[in-house]
């Protein structure tokens, strides 16, 4: 097998392994088989990544004797609907899919949301297997539980959390994804830098995951960080009742101007526009010292992405106003105090439509 850095959840369930490495795709049916005991699995893919990695996978899992079938749905996030779940599930039955069986999502994540939702609720649930391809899911989506489909009304509103039995994330399919799509995904390591390691900022500070491409090491040394990062927090707190909360920084304002967009600017981008957001707010009131605010503005364009944002305030007031963590009117605002470390601070929808107002555009 091939050389990974494997880092252990713990679960309320059990727990299970993240591998981080180049070339993992090809041990991924020796490691279902090893881990799970699987001999039938089904994977769910978009139409951008079958024709890349659909075969090699199921390559894969052949050499381990897991009988295989698929499916794939047009790419994108106009495709995570209730209507493709719908189809997702239909596909499973079609393929006699049994309680022994495995899901594996392989894809970017929506598919490892929807193929999680899909296994959550096909025969009211079996395991899946996440196998992220770009680099927002290898830092973030595939690990955690957290699985749905979009409403028109938001995202995300409706799903389920069902920990992966496995997660396999192989740095080889960060060489085909786009530049832009990369450099978005930095967003949220960023993100995790700001609430949680100082070396890791100070390492982003010195040199831009974007200039590492090339670096298999680097880059898996990165996720790898990344993945430890989360799953400190979502042990602790599986079911987002107070610690994972964290995990939103840069979320509440960043999903509003995901929204606006009409989502068409990345969720990675609209993330670091958000926590620019909220540092200025957090340094103009005198929570955040000025100088970190300043870092972390300049590591956000370092990686060529936005500090802010030029939407109307109002309107990305009214999007972060129905954010479905709201409790009562009250959205739980996650605030830097220094790099490394982020208080919560309870705000009301008019102060939050205040800070919006005075910080969002940067």
């Amino acid at each position: 097998m091939a050389s990974a850095h494997v880092i252990p959840v713990a679960t309320m369930g059990g727990g299970y392994e993240v591998h981080v490495g180049a070339g993992l795709l090809d041990d991924l049916g020796a490691l279902a088989a090893q881990r799970l005991e699987a001999v039938q699995a089904f994977i769910v893919t978009d139409t951008n990544v079958a024709p890349l990695y659909l075969d090699r996978a199921t390559a894969s899992l052949a050499r381990a004797d897991i009988a295989c079938a698929s499916f794939a749905f047009p790419a994108g996030e106009q495709s995570k609907t209730i209507a493709t779940w719908s189809r997702i599930l239909t596909a499973m039955a079609d393929a006699h899919l049994d309680r022994t069986a495995i899901v594996v999502a392989l894809g970017g994540g929506v598919t490892g949301d929807m193929a999680g939702f899909a296994a959550a609720a096909y025969m009211r649930g079996i395991r899946v297997v996440q196998v992220p391809t770009t680099l927002l899911a290898m830092v973030d989506s595939s690990v955690g539980g957290k699985t749905g489909v979009d409403l028109p009304h938001g995202k995300n509103l409706v799903g389920a959390f069902l920990q992966p039995e496995l997660v396999v994330a192989d740095i080889d399919t960060l060489s085909t994804l786009p530049d832009e799509r990369f450099a978005d995904a930095c967003g949220e390591v960023i993100k995790h830098a700001v609430l949680a390691d100082p070396a890791l900022f100070a390492a982003l500070e010195r040199s831009p995951l974007t200039s590492l491409r090339s670096d298999a090491a680097a880059l898996a040394q990165v996720v790898a960080r990344n993945v430890e990062i989360k799953r400190d927090v979502v042990e602790h707190d599986e079911r987002e009742r107070g610690l994972r909360q964290t995990l939103n920084l840069g979320h509440t304002v960043g999903h509003a101007i995901e929204a606006a967009s009409g989502f068409a600017l990345g969720h990675g981008s609209c993330v670091a526009a958000g926590l620019c957001t909220v540092c200025r707010a957090a340094a103009a009131a005198g929570r955040l010292d000025a100088e970190s605010a300043r870092r972390i503005h300049a590591v956000v364009a370092a990686h060529g992405l936005p500090t802010g944002s030029d939407a109307d305030p109002a309107l990305l007031a009214s999007y972060a106003g129905s954010d479905k963590k709201r409790r009562g009117g009250i959205v739980n605002l996650v605030v830097p105090t220094e790099i490394g470390r982020c208080d919560m601070q309870p705000v009301g929808e008019d102060e939050l439509a205040a800070l919006i107002a005075r910080h969002a555009k940067g």
